[in-house]
């Protein structure tokens, strides 16, 4: 009998956030202070920085530490949660993702979605890292990249001009490069998961760490094989932009210690004293303070206000240069408008004062769903480990495990015939087009070039589903099926003037059914990598949703009340022309600011086939060095570079790490009583 409450703890801790609890400080060795890093208190932080970046998440770090390279630059970071130090023991184990979850503490948001009609009617949680590092300091450090397929879409759907080109694969690839330094798996690790890499493909000399687990699990190396049995053949080369197969993936864990590599130990912690570099936690932006427009007529940032508490005394500080917002897809588009630049519906309805009617600003959201099938499982499993106890399971080798075994699925494995199904979605487009969120022409035209470039995915070498393995549950074996370009678009808005209010969610799920239809189809491709040898040796009864699931009606039923965020949102502040609904242009520009910058996984357009950590550190790489560009700065001097490791061996401190990010907000206001309808009436073209 399948029980509610395995069901929970395997869902939990597979999704990445078990252990909901209060946070109660804890009083050891780890709580250490701040000045090291140059930490300041509201009372004395400076009156005035060069830059001030408003979000101490995965990019503004990696903004933050690149920015203060040059010395004679003043840079400013602002962060509503804690540094985290006094949850070190949370955060570094890799494992204590799954076993040990800051999720649901004072260290994530605990943002949810508005109740949505064709999932259940479920209000569903999406977890966000509130501390610094962001969510790369509390996700499940897959460092995947995205295909160059998707990135080279992504560059099309920019104004054709120099600008453009620095979003292309090639120089995205050099990004992301540059930000890491990869180690390749030992040897025994290599041989029991079968794992492939090209080594060329990673960097060498950057802050954050990538590399495999120090343990693994017999039964990860019977996935590839599995695959290929079903007709899926490997990726070799994954992280060389062709990630269509499946592979073991790389993990943002620093083999020294086997601990977390994410931005705060990877971009800040290593870093010598900076007395320029000057982080603020604690501090929630509230807006951005804007004096006089300048002959271009853009309206120009003079300061950032923020405050302690939502009862707390505001305070504001100015800015020289620029305001680079760094929230993520909830944070950005929230700091934006109530600042007074967003949607002007939106903005009048909650009451505050319009400074740019930007309609973009909250739409196009997208999100990866995710849905697990659970079966008892016949071997060992990295949960049975970790509930034994033992001195084995406290191990720092063992405790680096994390799932990573995953695949991604074109159209034409889900469906045989991807065309006939690009056609259907083709014909949708009239009708699906009256869910859009909004009523602005852009934000419509942005909805239909993002739908035509996902439209062409179907017919490509793209992943539509992401397949992953998952044994850390005790006696089970998962394998998640996870929807990776969505059809549907939601939007984030705010509905009050309080920027300690939440941000309201609503990601629109399943108002295009070809979401169902393909997550059906990934579903059952799971169930059917189940059953394929040597996956099916390790397997038992299949415990959920079970055998009296297995019509397609029954599977997409299910699946409404199944289906939970991949933790993957993205595309609130798209980078798009404006005419598209965009909110920032290919130097990372707000339309219509003269000197803000809007620099994380907010800005991607396009979903990707990919777990959004590595795209965003080196899109973040990308914007410190535009700005460094824009402004000259010098390269910085040997004696403050990093110098990572070249072998394991060569580091036993627990402060070099690194990983992932998050976060988003934002919309329009509309009346959706026809959505139903137009859903209903599509829902026939995909059965």
């Amino acid at each position: 009998m399948w029980s509610k409450r395995l069901y929970l703890t395997i869902v939990a801790s597979f999704f990445l956030h078990a252990d909901a609890r209060s946070h109660v400080p804890r009083p050891h060795h780890y709580a250490r202070s701040l000045h090291a890093r140059d930490y300041v208190t509201e009372s004395t932080v400076g009156d005035s920085y060069d830059f001030i970046i408003a979000g101490g998440g995965l990019a503004g770090l990696v903004i933050a530490s690149r920015l203060s390279e040059d010395p004679d630059t003043t840079v400013l970071v602002l962060e509503a949660g804690e540094s985290g130090d006094a949850e070190k023991d949370s955060i570094d184990p890799p494992a204590g993702t799954y076993y040990n979850s800051l999720v649901g503490t004072s260290y994530d948001w605990q943002h949810r979605t508005t109740e949505q009609d064709k999932a259940g009617g479920r209000s569903l949680p999406w977890p966000r890292g509130k501390v610094l590092g962001g969510s790369t300091a509390i996700n499940g450090m897959y460092y995947v990249r995205p295909s160059e397929i998707e990135v080279e879409a992504w560059k099309g759907m920019l104004d054709s001009n120099a600008d453009a080109a620095t979003w292309g694969w090639d120089n995205l690839l050099k990004a992301m490069k540059k930000s890491e330094t990869f180690t390749p798996p030992t040897s025994d690790v290599q041989t029991t998961a079968k794992i492939q890499f090209e080594a060329s493909s990673y960097g060498t000399n950057g802050p954050l760490h990538v590399t495999y687990p120090g343990f693994m699990y017999s039964v990860v190396g019977d996935w590839t094989p599995s695959l290929e049995a079903a007709g899926i053949g490997s990726a070799a080369d994954p992280a060389g932009g062709k990630n269509f197969g499946g592979f073991v993936s790389t993990l943002s864990i620093n083999p020294g210690n086997w601990t977390r590599s994410y931005s705060k130990s990877a971009y800040i912690d290593p870093l010598p004293p900076r007395k320029n570099l000057h982080i603020l936690v604690s501090a929630t932006v509230t807006r951005i303070v804007f004096g006089d427009k300048n002959t271009a007529g853009d309206h120009v940032a003079s300061g950032v206000e923020f405050a302690t508490s939502a009862s707390g005394a505001k305070k504001v500080v100015k800015v020289n240069k620029e305001v680079i917002v760094t929230g993520g897809a909830l944070g950005s588009p929230n700091v934006l408008m109530h600042s007074g630049v967003g949607p002007k519906d939106v903005l009048d309805a909650a009451g505050v004062p319009v400074v740019v009617d930007l309609p973009g600003v909250g739409q196009h959201l997208q999100d990866h769903l995710a849905a697990p099938v659970v079966w008892e499982s016949k071997v060992e499993t990295a949960g049975d480990i970790q509930t034994s106890g033992s001195d084995f399971s406290k191990q720092p080798a063992t405790m680096s495990f994390v799932n990573s075994a995953i695949a991604y699925i074109n159209a034409s494995t889900l469906f045989g015939d991807s065309a006939e199904l690009e056609r259907r979605v083709a014909a949708a487009l009239d009708s699906s087009v009256q869910t859009v969120p909004s009523k602005s022409n852009e934000v419509i035209e942005g909805y239909k070039a993002i739908y035509g470039a996902s439209q062409k995915f179907l017919t490509q070498a793209v992943g539509q589903i992401e397949l992953l393995l998952s044994i850390n549950s005790p006696k089970a074996i998962t394998i998640q099926a996870a929807l990776q370009h969505p059809f549907s678009q939601g939007r984030v808005y705010i509905d009050s003037k309080s920027a300690f209010d939440p941000i309201v969610i609503d990601p629109q799920y399943f108002s295009h059914p070809a979401d169902l239809a393909i997550m059906r189809e990934g579903i059952k491709l799971a169930r059917r990598i189940g059953q394929t040898e040597p996956m099916r040796s390790a397997l038992g009864a299949e415990t959920f949703p079970g055998p009296d699931v297995s019509t397609d009606g029954q599977i997409e039923d299910w699946l409404q009340g199944a289906v939970s965020t991949e933790f993957h949102p993205q595309a609130t502040c798209s980078m798009l022309p404006k005419s598209l609904g965009g909110v920032v242009n290919a130097k990372l520009q707000v339309y219509g600011l003269a000197n803000v910058r809007v620099a994380d996984s907010s800005v991607f357009p396009l979903s990707f086939s990919a777990h959004l950590a590595a795209p965003t550190f080196g899109l973040a790489e990308e914007a410190a060095d535009i700005l460094k560009a824009f402004y000259k700065a010098p390269e910085p001097t040997n004696s403050d570079s990093f110098d990572p490791p070249s072998s394991p061996s060569e580091t036993d401190e627990p402060d070099n790490n690194g990983a992932s990010a998050i976060l988003a907000s934002s919309g329009t206001l509309v009346t959706m009583a026809l959505a139903g309808m137009v859903t209903t009436a599509m829902a026939s073209l995909f059965y």
